[in-house]
């Protein structure tokens, strides 16, 4: 929940997670943790509340054995679908296979609606579409006000929180059981996999929190999936390493992700979408490349149910990052179709 904070030196934005802090009332103190208004963090534009003093929240009594944010203040106590007590445990326990079900995997959360604007424009409003998402960047799902509102649209049929990420629909300990949970528990047709809102990165080589997507694609892989890989393209961020195809895609794709994937790459116009051809061919040493046209997508894009935004930069100032992402979700759709004609 969001409240407004009165402060000895002004007010600021807070948020409050109930199950975890309680629940704050007017009038009631708080312990805030402010450092991401400190930071200035782009997706972290609030005080985060510790706690509630006054009215602490109740110990966990169950059901649930899994403990998320482990050995942090607010560590969370989730039941797991894959865990012994879950009704989920014996749908779970062996198996080990997605029956071919497309996995979309994207470096970052705001490729989430994007991706799902064109895979409805493809699909259709009956497909069932699974969000997995990492903790590579927020650990609550309920950070996402995206997640909450494709939620309540119907976009998504569920939400599957892994590893250290929780909050979720349904919770699981890996990304691999939060795949097969996508696609048993949740019956989902295509599984979408990023990490949560916000994202590290330090400039370097390898340090950077979206190397989880090469991760993803091994375990789509393995698990007899069909990993479609969204690049991250660019055309507004003023950081080099961002522009055309980001170092991102090219380090998690072509270094970590040991598996083949089916790469899409966006029909982009002119010499920028040259440039994406050409920066995008280096995958093609393990990689599939798909060449996937835009045309219809911005009008997709355009009837987003949920703001599109991505480091600050909405669908007009970054064109070319949004249309990329569609276009996976349109190949995604059209992976649909064929795995339903067979």
């Amino acid at each position: 929940m969001e409240l407004d904070v009165t402060l000895t030196e002004g007010e600021c934005r807070a948020l409050a997670y109930p199950s975890l802090v309680g629940r704050p009332e007017p009038g009631d103190a708080v312990l805030l943790n402010t450092t991401a208004l400190a930071m200035g963090l782009g997706t972290g534009g609030y005080a985060m509340v510790v706690a509630v003093p006054d009215r602490l929240p109740e110990d966990p009594s169950g059901p649930g054995h899994l403990v998320k944010a482990r050995y942090t203040p607010l560590q969370a106590t989730v039941l797991g679908a894959d865990e012994q007590d879950s009704p989920y445990h014996e749908v779970l326990k062996d198996a080990d296979s997605l029956d071919g079900m497309p996995v979309v995997i994207a470096d970052l959360h705001s490729a989430l609606p994007a991706i799902l604007c064109g895979f409805y424009a493809a699909a259709g409003p009956d497909a069932r579409v699974a969000y997995v998402m990492l903790d590579g960047g927020a650990l609550p799902a309920w950070f996402s006000m995206s997640c909450a509102q494709l939620r309540s649209r119907e976009w998504l049929c569920g939400v599957v929180t892994v590893g250290q990420a929780f909050g979720g629909d349904v919770e699981a300990v890996t990304l691999h059981t939060g795949l097969l949970a996508a696609r048993h528990v949740l019956n989902a047709d295509i599984a979408i996999v990023t990490q949560g809102p916000g994202n590290l990165g330090t400039g370097t080589r390898w340090g950077f929190s979206g190397v989880s997507a090469g991760e993803a694609v091994n375990a789509a892989a393995v698990l007899t999936g069909r990993p479609v890989a969204a690049l991250r393209v660019s055309e507004g961020d003023k950081r080099e390493r961002h522009i055309g195809v980001s170092h991102h895609s090219l380090t998690a794709y072509g270094r970590v992700a040991l598996a083949p994937a089916q790469v899409v790459v966006p029909e982009l116009p002119d010499s920028f979408g040259a440039m994406v051809r050409e920066q995008a061919s280096a995958l093609a040493v393990r990689h599939e490349l798909v060449n996937v046209p835009v045309d219809g997508l911005l009008e997709a894009l355009r009837d987003s149910p949920v703001r599109l935004s991505t480091m600050g930069r909405g669908l007009d100032e970054d064109l070319a990052y949004f249309l990329t992402s569609a276009a996976a979700g349109r190949h995604a759709a059209a992976l649909l179709d064929t795995q339903l004609d067979t």
